[in-house]
């Protein structure tokens, strides 16, 4: 997911440079959607990582 997101990203900025403007803002979209994505699942894989060491 992080790997996808950084991915867009990089094509967003290399659009923007070349004065794509449309692409860049889908793609930096998609990129911002993928890494909110990431980061709510790694805190709940955090968590529940803590859940599971707290029990034993």
């Amino acid at each position: 997911m992080l790997k996808w997101a950084i991915i867009f990203a990089i094509i967003s900025l290399v659009t923007g440079l070349f004065g794509f403007r449309g692409i860049s803002g889908v793609t930096g979209a998609i990129a911002r959607f993928l890494f909110a994505i990431f980061l709510i699942l790694f805190l709940i894989a955090v968590l529940a990582m803590i859940g599971v060491f707290r029990i034993l």
